[in-house]
């Protein structure tokens, strides 16, 4: 049985480069403006979109905490005093962004506390 022409001599050379080619093109497209990821890239996204997402839920629990504290008025004037890039450690200092039962407070929750705090009237 002979082959068909295609798959033999110079046929074969510019089909298997043709391939490759198409396959480099497709692989470069597809991760660059199809949306293709890797699934270690794929985990980090998902990881920062939960830990934001937790943020987001509890940052509200340390306002109200704040607010509800003994010396809130008092609290809120201090915190205006201290400029914007400690106040997410006066927040932690003071334990508002420390959760009930919890012993420490939550990654970024002192600064989406702080934050929250800064746009209330």
């Amino acid at each position: 049985m002979e082959l068909p022409e295609i798959l033999t001599g110079d046929s074969l050379t510019r089909l298997l480069q043709g391939a490759a080619v198409g396959a480099v093109a497709t692989m470069a497209i597809g991760f660059n403006y199809g949306g293709w990821m890797l699934g270690g890239t794929a985990q980090t996204l998902a990881d920062k979109a939960a830990s934001s997402a937790v943020v987001a839920a509890i940052a509200p629990i340390c306002v109200e905490q704040f607010q509800r504290s003994a010396k809130a008025a008092d609290n809120m004037v201090e915190l205006k005093k201290v400029s914007s890039w400690q106040q997410s450690g006066f927040i932690e200092k003071g334990g508002w962004a420390v959760m009930p039962g919890g012993k420490t407070a939550g990654s970024g929750v002192s600064e989406a506390c702080a934050t929250l705090l800064g746009n209330l009237k």
